[in-house]
């Protein structure tokens, strides 16, 4: 019996540590080999490989894995920006996904947005791949949509052209003088009266899970600690003006989701 624990804790920790290896080449160790080989200077170097390689796409987007990614709290997440989506008149107007995003959200956002009315939905991503393999989810509202290869902090679309943006988990993400740019470019195609609606990481209330997630950033996505204080998304929406904001945690405060809304309408 003792032999028998032995080889399963082994084959546990071989698991838990190749994972780990396997993912941290994917993300941090990708940044650290493109800044030491010249290659950062790209406008898309900060874009880790595993949403760029439509192989990798397509190995990891599988619902369980994402969803444990986010401790399992990936539905509830999503459920709170649909809810918002399906209680806004959109009745032929616009709404946009900034950035694509592993699971099922891309579908769910898309059919509660036209479930309240929209026109039209927009995908916009700066990987063509991504596109394409969200694309390859929605074949069921090819009439409604359009798919739009476009820098999150650079967007091609006119001032005030949707009435709902989502981002899910892109912030965390990006280089630290691009998060400001995303958000400012996420507000300005925003029609007076639209909803900015975002979910991202946020500082855990439990020193448990504190300590536990900056471990995690510091090692695999050091650009996310900055959500926690310099980048709080929160504080930079309101810098802005023009938007009243609500916040919401979850999850011991884990996770947050902000809905800013754009006044004037």
């Amino acid at each position: 019996m003792s032999a028998w624990l032995s080889y399963l804790a082994f084959s546990v920790f071989f698991v838990l540590a190749g994972t780990a290896l396997f993912f941290f080449t994917l993300t941090r160790g990708a940044l650290l080999w493109r800044g030491a080989t010249a290659g950062a200077s790209d406008h898309a170097a900060h874009v880790y490989p595993i949403y760029s390689n439509m192989r990798l796409i397509k190995l990891i987007d599988f619902q369980p894995i994402i969803s444990a990614i986010l401790l399992f709290q990936y539905d509830r997440l999503v459920s709170a920006i649909t809810h918002g989506l399906r209680h806004m008149n959109l009745d032929g107007n616009d709404v946009l996904i900034t950035s694509c995003a592993f699971g099922n959200v891309i579908p769910r956002v898309v059919t509660a947005a036209l479930e309240s009315g929209a026109r039209k939905v927009l995908v916009a991503d700066i990987i063509k791949n991504e596109l394409e393999h969200a694309q390859g989810k929605l074949g069921d509202f090819e009439n409604h949509m359009q798919y739009l290869q476009a820098n999150a902090t650079a967007m091609k679309l006119a001032d005030a052209s949707v009435n709902a943006n989502v981002i899910f988990f892109l912030l965390h993400e990006l280089p630290h003088h691009l998060k400001g740019q995303a958000l400012s470019e996420a507000c300005r195609v925003l029609a007076p009266g639209g909803k900015l609606y975002l979910a991202e990481f946020h500082r855990p209330d439990l020193w448990v899970l504190r300590a536990l997630s900056w471990t995690y950033f510091k090692v695999f996505e050091p650009l996310g600690l900055a959500l926690w204080d310099s980048h709080d998304p929160l504080k930079q929406l309101q810098a802005m003006g023009g938007f009243s904001c609500e916040r919401r945690t979850v999850f011991f405060g884990n996770f947050q989701i902000i809905v800013a809304t754009k006044a004037g309408a």
